[in-house]
């Protein structure tokens, strides 16, 4: 009998509403967000665009990190697949050089079929927010695709609030500015007034 108890464990009654949340949750991050995938080999490119665009991702596809850092705009939430064995620029210098222009802007993920632990160091060290082996399975690169964006979309969302809190301190008065840093600071009404 307590085998038959594990084997069918009831989910909790509100699980199928947590779920549903869950999955418009994902649905939602899907519409806002774009996919780049950057890679030299076209069979490879084809391939991701097939399988993300059927998880219901929108994917923009770049031969070379040279045309993706030209083109992509990095104003668009989402996440960047990128290859490190490419001609011109590899992938790990691509990782450098979005991260001088457009600082942590974009989320990266790099994939390799060469790659060592050292590799995979200097990757996260550059701003990769993961590293994964080529090939790698799709449900693995969806897995973390998901958590990237969710990241993205989290720091743009704190952003955008940090920037509405600075418009509004703005409108303050340089009275009521000074008056919010001694509230800010604990500062007891007295001593505020």
């Amino acid at each position: 009998e307590a085998r038959e108890a594990k084997k069918h464990k009831r989910k909790p009654p509100d699980a199928p509403a947590l779920e549903s949340k869950e999955k418009q949750g994902m649905a939602d991050m899907r519409e806002e967000a774009a996919i780049r995938v950057v890679d030299d080999e076209a069979s490879v490119r084809h391939s991701w665009e097939f399988i993300l665009e059927s998880a219901g991702w929108t994917v923009r596809s770049y031969a070379s990190a040279e045309a993706f850092l030209k083109l992509d705009d990095p104003h668009i939430p989402g996440c960047v697949v990128l290859d490190v064995q490419m001609p011109g620029m590899d992938g790990l210098e691509t990782t450098r050089q979005i991260r001088k222009i457009v600082g942590n802007d974009v989320t990266i993920i790099i994939l390799s079929a060469y790659g060592d632990i050292d590799m995979a160091v200097q990757a996260l060290k550059d701003g990769a927010s993961d590293f994964l082996p080529k090939p790698v399975k799709a449900d693995r690169l969806i897995a973390a695709i998901e958590k990237a964006v969710k990241a993205d979309l989290e720091r743009r969302k704190a952003e955008d609030g940090i920037a509405a809190a600075r418009t509004l301190w703005d409108t303050l008065t340089p009275r009521e500015k000074e008056v919010a840093k001694g509230v800010a600071a604990g500062d007891l009404n007295k001593q505020v007034a």
